[in-house]
């Protein structure tokens, strides 16, 4: 008897091998995957390590550099190149430039200082980027009264340090201011004092900070304006140049200070009273150069040739 439906079964096999094959592929995906990454980061940390150097190789190079530099020798100018240069300047077509002469005066004591050399000049003046060059291997500020052109002078001369300052005074007022000075000699206008925390009439109190703390070795007092009545005068510059020379702390012992333009009166008297005729070495009529020595905090008159007086002294 034969049965009247029809029946197609289908088998369908799945060879054990083939899933195998397909998890063994993807063991080996992992792998390959794997390795590659331990080896990306293997080569970035040799890498960072070689980039950034440890603390000790880091200060062995920079002891090795400040070696390098502390034991580079200082040159000073050759000879010929700073007459080249006093030549030039003196032969310039500005009416109020130096002589050759005066140049020489200031580049002589300025080669003599042991460098570094601290220099400060009073004015902006025809000479200012030649003493700046002659004082190559020290330091040199310059102070101006006009902050205009101190802020224009730096901008096209960024290498030059120059510091504006605001004077009170009037050249007609020099004999009283010089009176009232003296009448306060042992207290606020003391030859040997930080200017800084002065209230002196002749006190330049408004300069940087740090211009107090220099030791100045040579100072040049070519400003601020001194020719008429109604213009500041030099009285402020030459008795803070009086006060910074004797009030060094260290270095040498010794300030060579200038004054220009000596033939006028304000100049001489100023001089006199605060720079002293005993430390007078060399004068004309239009340069006057003394060399001051570092004093006792105690001392309260400028020049030897008045009685000093101690302010601890029961004398006094």
């Amino acid at each position: 008897m034969k049965s009247g439906g029809n029946t197609n079964t289908k088998l369908i096999l799945v060879h054990p091998y083939i899933q195998k094959q397909t998890s063994t592929n993807r063991l080996w995906l992992l792998a390959f995957v794997s390795f590659f990454t331990i080896a990306f980061l293997l080569t970035l940390l040799y890498t960072t390590d070689s980039i950034i150097p440890s603390k000790n190789n880091s200060a062995t190079v920079s002891s090795t550099v400040n070696s390098a530099v502390s034991t580079a020798p200082i040159t000073q100018l050759p000879t010929a190149a700073i007459n080249a240069m006093l030549h030039y300047a003196s032969r310039s077509n500005d009416s109020f430039h130096m002589s050759y002469g005066e140049m020489k005066s200031i580049s002589d004591v300025l080669r003599r200082c042991s460098p570094p050399c601290n220099l400060l000049v009073f004015g902006l003046t025809h000479e200012t980027l030649l003493w700046k060059s002659l004082n190559h291997n020290g330091r040199t500020v310059f102070i101006e009264e006009n902050r205009y052109y101190a802020a224009y002078f730096e901008e096209i001369h960024p290498e030059i340090e120059v510091f504006d300052v605001q004077y009170t005074t009037k050249a007609r007022e020099a004999r009283e201011l010089v009176s009232a000075v003296k009448e306060a000699a042992r207290n606020e206008c003391r030859p040997v004092q930080n200017l800084l925390f002065s209230d002196c009439k002749l006190g330049l109190n408004d300069l940087p900070n740090h211009v107090y703390d220099v030791d100045w070795d040579v100072i040049l007092v070519d400003g601020p304006r001194g020719d008429g009545g109604d213009v500041p005068g030099r009285m402020s510059s030459i008795f803070t140049a009086a006060v910074l020379a004797r009030s060094k702390k260290g270095g040498n012992p010794k300030t060579h200070v200038f004054v220009h333009d000596y033939y006028r009166d304000v100049e001489r008297l100023c001089g006199d009273e605060f720079l002293c005729r005993e430390n007078l070495v060399e004068s004309n009529d239009m340069l006057a150069h003394y060399v001051l020595e570092r004093m006792g905090k105690n001392i309260t008159q400028f020049c030897r040739g008045r009685k000093k007086r101690s302010v601890s002294s029961p004398s006094a």
